[in-house]
C-alpha cells in the first residue's frame, strides 16, 4: 500500500557517527577491481613481482585518497543519501503499522505542508534562503509528529487490552484472603498485590501520557493550518521558520516524555523475577524437605 503524501518527507539523518574514509577507500568497488587484476596477473606470470608492485600502489593509493577532498565528500553524500532511505524506510513502516484513522490524519498534515511550501515558493528571491530553513523545519515536525502517532497507537493498544478494574478487583481478592492463607502462600501473594499496584499505578501514567501525547498532536496540525494560512498573506518567512522552530521544540519535548513513560515498562523484569524467585525458592525448599534418605 502506498502512502501518497508523506512520500517525500525524510528523516533528517545522523551526521553525528564517524566515517573511516581509509577503510571507504579500501572497499571502494575500483579498488577490489585493480587488487584482484594484480592478483591474477601474478598468477598467470607466477611472479610476486605484480603482487609487490601492486601492494606499493595499495599503500600510496591509502595514504593519498583518503585525504582527499572531493573523495571525502562523496563518502559523505552517499552515506547521507544511505541514511535518508534508511530513515525514509523506517518512517514508510511505521506509518503503515498505524491504524487508518492515524494515517489519515498524517497525510492531510503532510498535505498542509506541501501547501506550505507551495505558497512560500513564491516569495521574492531573497527570502529564498529562509524557505531552505522552513523545509528542514517541516520535515523534522512531520518525522517527529509521525513518532508521536505510532506512541499514540501504542497505548491505545494497551489501554484497550487491559482493564483496569480487573486489576483493582485482583487486589482487593488477594487482601482479603491474604491473612487465611499459608505463610509461604502469603509471601508470594504479597509479592503480587506489589506488583498489581505497580501496574496500576503504571495505567494510570499511560493514560495521562496519552492525553499530552494527543493534545500535542493536535497542536501540530493546528499550528500547521495557521501557517498554511498565513502563508497567503504573510511575506516574512523568518516567522514562519521561528514558529515552526518553537513547535518542533515541543514535539521533541513530549517524544522524551513518551519515552520516560515507555522505560516505565521495563521496570516490571525485576518485579517478575522477584515472584518467579519467591516460586522457585518455594520449590527448591520442599525439594529439601523431601529429600529420602541414603
Amino acid at each position: 500500500m502506498g502512502f501518497r503524501g508523506f512520500a517525500n518527507q525524510p528523516v533528517p539523518p545522523d551526521t553525528s557517527e564517524d566515517i573511516n574514509f581509509v577503510k571507504e577507500a579500501f572497499n571502494l568497488q575500483y579498488n577490489w577491481i585493480a587488487l584482484l587484476g594484480a592478483c591474477a596477473f601474478a598468477l598467470v606470470s607466477r611472479s610476486l613481482l605484480p603482487l609487490i608492485l601492486a601492494a606499493g600502489v595499495e599503500l600510496m593509493y591509502l595514504a593519498v585518497v583518503p585525504h582527499n577532498f572531493r573523495f571525502r565528500r562523496l563518502v559523505r553524500s552517499r552515506k547521507l543519501f544511505e541514511q535518508q532511505r534508511q530513515n525514509q524506510q523506517k518512517l514508510s513502516d511505521l506509518l503503515r503499522s498505524l491504524p487508518a484513522e492515524m494515517q489519515n490524519r498524517y497525510i492531510r498534515s503532510a498535505q498542509v505542508c506541501n501547501s506550505i511550501r507551495s505558497n512560500f515558493a513564491q516569495f521574492s528571491s531573497t527570502s529564498q534562503i529562509f524557505l531552505e530553513q522552513i523545509d528542514s523545519r517541516l520535515q523534522g515536525l512531520m518525522s517527529g509528529y509521525a513518532r508521536l502517532l505510532g506512541a499514540a497507537a501504542q497505548q491505545q493498544q494497551y489501554q484497550k487490552s487491559t482493564d483496569a478494574n480487573d486489576i483493582k478487583r485482583e487486589i482487593a481478592r488477594l487482601e482479603r484472603t491474604l491473612d487465611g492463607d499459608p505463610p509461604r502462600v502469603q509471601e508470594i501473594n504479597r509479592k503480587r498485590i506489589e506488583i498489581l499496584t505497580k501496574r496500576q499505578e503504571k495505567f494510570d501514567k499511560i493514560c495521562e501520557n496519552r492525553k499530552v501525547v494527543d493534545a500535542q498532536c493536535s497542536a501540530v496540525e493546528d499550528v500547521l493550518m495557521l501557517v498554511r494560512d498565513q502563508s497567503v498573506t504573510m511575506r516574512d518567512p523568518q516567522q514562519v521558520s521561528d514558529r515552526l522552530e518553537n513547535l518542533v521544540h515541543d514535539v521533541e519535548q513530549t517524544e522524551q516524555t513518551v519515552q520516560q513513560v515507555e522505560a516505565i515498562f521495563n521496570e516490571m523484569s525485576p518485579d517478575l523475577e522477584g515472584l518467579m524467585s519467591l516460586d522457585g525458592s518455594s520449590r527448591s525448599s520442599t525439594a529439601a524437605r523431601v529429600k529420602i534418605p541414603n
